[in-house]
């Protein structure tokens, strides 16, 4: 991978762990994904005129991208619901790294290599070690929030290699993540309709800011991730993405005081000899 995308892609996973901070400070989660996922569809038009429209030929994938995103989050919301973070979070960012990397291999014909599979697999184990947190619920798992967190997996597998092929036939990258964006914002505006009612709209009002600043973190983050695809594995790309949640745990050690315990610094090192295996993939 070339050294340019490598980096951005780091820096994407920076901020994509920047906008997780904003839902996990704000509303109800559902409320709170509702409008942020409203925030990138007004930065997404707002940047639609200078990037212009994707090629007919990725519009199919960006509508499924788009129905796979309500899964998503519908599915991190009742896993969230159903189960500690400590359970949901590695289950599904851990696992769909892996996933990501069977799909390619086998559908798409991307092949990794040993260092590509080994950066992977130490990365994934990084990833699923740093966000453990021990004690009697993340020993004795919901089978619920199981259900839930292995569901999520399955979907952030689904529209890495979606939007991944998407970019790549668009013609443009950028004008692909703007277009994904514009069209999941108003999908999960109805979805949160129907789920907490009208109501929705008084309690989220007052909170536009926040839509709009995790908005842009989120179409930002993402849409790196998505242009580092066309040029770059999509794996290799999907897995580097999950380092956010390194980049997570240093917030929560810098900015709100969390005690840093041996499980994480050994977990961080694997995450660093990850990368630096992916990087000679």
């Amino acid at each position: 991978m070339d050294s340019f995308v490598f980096t951005a892609v780091l820096l994407a996973a920076a901020c994509h762990a920047g906008w997780n901070a904003v839902i996990k400070r704000g509303l109800d989660p559902l409320l709170t994904t509702a409008l942020i996922s409203l925030g990138a569809g007004v930065v997404g038009l707002a940047a639609l005129p200078f990037v212009g429209l994707p090629a007919p030929a990725s519009w199919p994938w960006a509508i499924a991208s788009v129905l796979i995103h309500l899964v998503y989050f519908a599915a991190l919301i009742e896993g969230y619901r159903s189960g500690d973070m400590s359970q949901v979070y590695p289950i599904a960012r851990g696992a769909a790294p892996l996933m990501t990397a069977v799909v390619t291999n086998v559908l798409v014909g991307e092949r990794l290599g040993l260092f590509g599979w080994s950066g992977i697999i130490l990365l994934t184990t990084g990833v699923l070690l740093i966000s453990l947190r021990g004690g009697r619920d993340a020993t004795k798992p919901h089978r619920r929030a199981v259900g839930f967190a292995l569901l999520t997996a399955v979907t952030i597998c689904c529209y890495s290699v979606v939007d991944g092929l998407g970019a790549r036939s668009a013609g443009s990258a950028n004008a692909y993540s703007v277009s994904l964006f514009i069209g999941i914002a108003p999908v999960m505006a109805i979805y949160a309709l129907v789920r907490c009612g009208p109501g929705a709209i008084v309690l989220t009002r007052s909170h536009w800011q926040l839509g709009l600043a995790g908005g842009a973190m989120q179409l930002g983050s993402y849409a790196v991730a998505i242009w580092a695809m066309t040029l770059a594995p999509i794996a290799i790309v999907a897995a580097l993405r999950e380092t956010s949640v390194l980049f997570g745990a240093i917030i929560a050690f810098v900015v709100l005081k969390e005690s840093v315990r041996a499980s994480r610094v050994v977990a961080a090192l694997l995450i660093v000899a990850g990368l630096a295996l992916l990087r000679l993939a």
